[in-house]
């Protein structure tokens, strides 16, 4: 296969652009994903992601986020096997690079990158996409209306379930329906059969359902999320990545497993801060000792951000 004849400087402009705004993004998730351990029952972190898929401009920057990731990862691969078809027959003998550790590593850790990427996503944006169940929430606006308004207030009234509720209502129906008028009964039995179709998305209209602010209905399964997008006409669920977090993070070998990949990205990102400064021709002897010192500082702040998190979230606070 023969590569497009494109000079490798090209390449690794492209490669620094790219992972510039990369760094960019991390930082910006480091800090969103600091809401999750916010004592608000998720209001915060919920808000964010709500705003994050319902805007517009959010979601074309998105989809731009992700061709950047990949159009990174493929630019990396080509200006790797291209080094490597230049020199196809290796030094005879070894001899000592003054080339960084890191620099020599980052195609490695990349792919390991791109693979825990890929697992990241499995366990939450694939559940945004519709690849992945998972588990959602709904705002609670959104899905008490209608039937289920009229039923959930219902049952409120009388400080019961909706199902005791229904239960009753057929039961004192069943006592005087035929004394009724042939219309009135099926009239009536069809009012019972309506509020019966949404019993189950009335019910999960309850106390340990609702959020700290009662705004969202939460702890709704792949299920449950059809039914209601099949009984409330327009109600939009969302993942509720907020219960996910501290779900999947409470297990041991998921947060190891993330520990890890936050020490690849560590020495991943260790160098390719002060590098793309280099490629970009940003470098000079005056402040090459501040880029590298702003270096050691972003990757240690994100790197430990993203850690806290995890560590915490397993350890419960």
């Amino acid at each position: 296969m023969k590569l497009p004849a494109v000079h490798s400087i090209t390449r690794k402009l492209c490669i620094s652009l790219l992972g510039g705004f990369l760094l960019l993004f991390l930082l910006f998730h480091m800090v969103a994903n600091l809401f999750i351990l916010r004592h608000d029952d998720g209001a915060w972190y919920s808000a964010f992601c709500h705003f994050m898929g319902s805007n517009w401009v959010v979601k074309l920057t998105e989809v731009v986020l992700l061709g950047v990731l990949l159009l990174h990862i493929v630019l990396t691969l080509w200006l790797a096997v291209a080094n490597r078809r230049a020199r196809p027959v290796r030094y005879h003998q070894r001899q000592r690079s003054k080339t960084h550790g890191g620099s020599k590593l980052m195609v490695w850790t990349g792919i390991l990158i791109f693979v825990c990427l890929w697992l990241h996503f499995a366990d939450f944006y694939f559940v945004k996409i519709g690849w992945v169940k998972g588990e959602y929430m709904v705002r609670r606006e959104q899905v008490e209306q209608g039937a289920v308004k009229e039923l959930a207030q219902a049952a409120a009234q009388y400080g019961i379930t909706p199902a005791e509720y229904l239960d009753a209502v057929e039961g004192q129906m069943t006592a005087y329906l035929e004394q009724l008028p042939i219309e009135q009964q099926v009239q009536m039995r069809a009012e019972v059969e309506a509020l019966r179709e949404v019993l189950p998305v009335a019910e999960l209209i309850k106390e340990e359902n609702l959020s700290a602010d009662g705004q969202w209905v939460r702890h709704i399964g792949y299920e449950q999320k059809r039914l209601i997008e099949q009984e409330v006409e327009g109600c939009d669920v969302e993942p509720d990545f907020y219960f996910m977090t501290r779900e999947k993070f409470s297990h041991f070998h998921i947060a190891f497993s993330y520990l890890l990949f936050f020490l690849v990205l560590f020495f991943h990102l260790r160098h390719a801060f002060p590098s793309a400064f280099q490629t970009l021709g940003l470098n000079n002897y005056k402040y090459n000792r501040a880029i590298e010192w702003c270096g050691k500082a972003y990757t240690w702040l994100v790197c430990l951000g993203f850690t806290a998190v995890v560590v915490l979230v397993y350890l419960g606070v």
